[in-house]
């Protein structure tokens, strides 16, 4: 076993690393580690997910020939050919995601805001010049809650706290977290309070602009009469905030209108 290990270098989504047989690539990103190492006939991936001793802000990976501790979770792939390249997309997550801001917001009635939520994303591990999906990591550790009137009618989704904030300024800036602008309207003349929303997170897109962000398109939400008469709407183009940008990942599900009757149904549920 060797102990040359490359300088610590900024990771990057869309990016792609050459490996040569022997080595192991280690990246820092949230609350995870992950090695990737290159065999002669297979790829490995190993994750482990720790809490940090203080709160994670940026994205380090190295790569040497040392070898990856043992514990944590291993997963193993057959190498295809002599592709030798390994490239992280990020994936928004697979469920809806129940938004619970830590402290409630009330609009006024005919009021409107936006908020910008932090969505965690998934790693995605791809190989070759293909980009063939290996394996996804989440960067958080998802938990779940249930969304609909009984437990009969409803889906499961994931949960996530946010912060709610009003002004872009204060959203800290994270590699494994996308930046989504949600536009709450209040056509009622009572005032709105919001404790927790579900946004369909399966229907947004992902795009990088040019300071390594990621952002998704903007969610409206407009209420009429009551909660249940919610409607939600993605806007195609991103905000003007986000600045120029490429998209990195499709939206895993189309917007049809059921799916999106389903997520209306349950916006506040």
């Amino acid at each position: 076993m060797g102990n040359k290990t490359k300088n610590r270098r900024e990771g990057a989504w869309g990016q792609t690393y050459e490996f040569v047989p022997g080595q192991t690539q280690h990246h820092k990103l949230g609350h995870v580690r992950l090695w990737v190492t290159l065999l002669d006939t297979e790829w490995q991936v190993r994750t482990e997910t720790r809490p940090p001793e203080t709160e994670p802000v940026g994205w380090t990976e190295s790569i040497g020939d040392n070898l990856p501790p043992t514990d944590g979770t291993l997963q193993r792939f057959i190498r295809e050919g002599s592709s030798s390249t390994i490239t992280f997309i990020p994936a928004v997550a697979k469920l809806p995601t129940v938004i619970r801001p830590y402290q409630s917001l009330t609009i006024p009635g005919g009021g409107r805001c936006t908020i910008y939520v932090g969505v965690d994303v998934w790693m995605g591990v791809c190989a070759g010049p293909k980009k063939a999906l290996l394996a996804e990591v989440p960067l958080a550790v998802p938990s779940f809650t249930w969304v609909g009137r009984n437990t009969m009618e409803g889906e499961l989704c994931y949960s996530s706290q946010s912060y709610a904030r009003l002004v872009l300024e204060a959203v800290p800036k994270r590699p494994w977290r996308a930046i989504t602008p949600v536009t709450l309207i209040n056509r009622r003349p009572e005032s709105l309070l919001l404790e927790r929303f579900s946004l369909p997170t399966p229907l947004l897109s992902l795009h990088q602009n040019n300071q390594g962000q990621l952002w998704t398109p903007s969610v409206v939400v407009e209420v009429e009469t009551d909660m249940n008469s919610a409607s939600l709407h993605i806007d195609q183009a991103l905000p003007v905030a986000a600045g120029v940008c490429e998209q990195v990942a499709p939206a895993r599900e189309k917007a049809t209108r059921g799916r999106l009757v389903r997520a209306i149904d349950r916006v506040f549920g």
